[in-house]
């Protein structure tokens, strides 16, 4: 078992747990050693019916659950499925059942297998399509999905590592062909990732170190937009003066206007950077428009974000929003 990963589980040792698990490699490893350091967790697997292995994996699961004495949640993805965007839709039905589960069971997290390898691909990936600091700065250790924790206590462990701890102990899993298909950019990303080291001297450890600062820039930055946005969001509305949100450095202010849109619209991820660059040449002057399921309002001096289809009306509703108007639009 890997070291920096029992030394990241010390942390959650008095949680609830549970633990996401496909069938392949990465989760089946990751709920083997999980099942090592402590039984009290539940197994959470997702039949999405789209695969003619599916309802095999999904017995495996079970079966290796009950080898290793800890306890199985099924769920099947039903009904008519989208024909365009599919995999995100998949994952987005996957995450809703586990979430729900857990806030219904009292569950603090959801453990999920992303490892190193992801971690640089998706690092390079988002490198390729020009990212700025969030992009770049990749998966995060621990994150937030419908109100549930979600953790990744493999980002220092490598996917060599993982299969081999199952081949070595004869332990199956099982293969996603879409895992070598170089349709998708992931994997050509996958396949190449050699040149980088072998080519350029870009080793992968390089790499996560980079991934690692970037990441202590990102928290560093979101402990103060957090400062700004305690200030002016009042449940699902907000309203501030220009000065307020232009006053701030450039990277600071991208971020405060994405996580007010984020919160306000109720989106899972925030607009692109370009979006949100757009949007804040607009607010230069008077202006009204939509972006992620909000509409952001300035007239004069003041800006409001509310939720799209609400009233954009700058009067205040109660005392708090009065008060914030006397300190922040003035």
């Amino acid at each position: 078992m890997n070291q920096n990963f029992v030394n990241f589980m010390r942390e959650y040792s008095d949680q609830k747990l549970a633990v996401a698990v496909s069938g392949g490699v990465d989760s089946v490893c990751l709920l083997c050693w999980i099942a090592q350091l402590r039984k009290d967790v539940v197994c959470l697997h997702v039949n999405h019916g789209l695969r003619a292995n599916a309802d095999i994996e999904t017995e495996y699961v079970k079966d290796l659950c009950k080898k290793l004495g800890v306890s199985c949640q099924i769920f099947y993805w039903t009904g008519e499925k989208p024909v365009a965007g599919l995999e995100a839709a998949a994952r987005e039905a996957r995450y809703k059942m586990m979430t729900d589960f857990c806030t219904e069971n009292g569950i603090d997290a959801i453990l999920v297998a992303h490892h190193a390898d992801d971690q640089i691909e998706t690092f390079l990936m988002n490198l390729g399509r020009g990212s700025g600091l969030y992009g770049l700065s990749a998966m995060r250790p621990v994150s937030w999905r419908n109100d549930v924790k979600i953790v990744r206590p493999l980002l220092k462990v490598h996917r060599a590592e993982l299969k081999k701890y199952c081949d070595d102990n004869g332990i199956k899993y099982f293969m996603d062909e879409m895992n070598d298909d170089p349709h998708y950019t992931r994997v050509r990303i996958r396949q190449n990732r050699y040149l980088l080291s072998e080519k350029l001297g870009i080793s992968d450890e390089r790499i996560l170190l980079a991934i690692e600062n970037l990441g202590r820039i990102r928290d560093t930055l979101d402990s103060e937009v957090e400062n700004y946005i305690a200030q002016v969001l009042d449940e699902r509305r907000a309203v501030f003066s220009d000065s307020f949100l232009f006053d701030q450095a450039p990277d600071v202010r991208l971020k405060f206007l994405g996580t007010l849109i984020q919160r306000i619209g109720g989106d899972e991820y925030q607009p692109r950077l370009n979006s949100l660059s757009n949007a804040l040449d607009k607010l230069k002057t008077d202006c009204k428009f939509t972006l992620g399921h909000c509409t952001i309002r300035r007239l004069g001096q003041r800006i409001l974000v509310v939720p799209e289809g609400a009233k954009t009306s700058f009067r205040k509703r109660h005392g708090r929003q009065k008060k914030q108007k006397n300190e922040y639009q003035k």
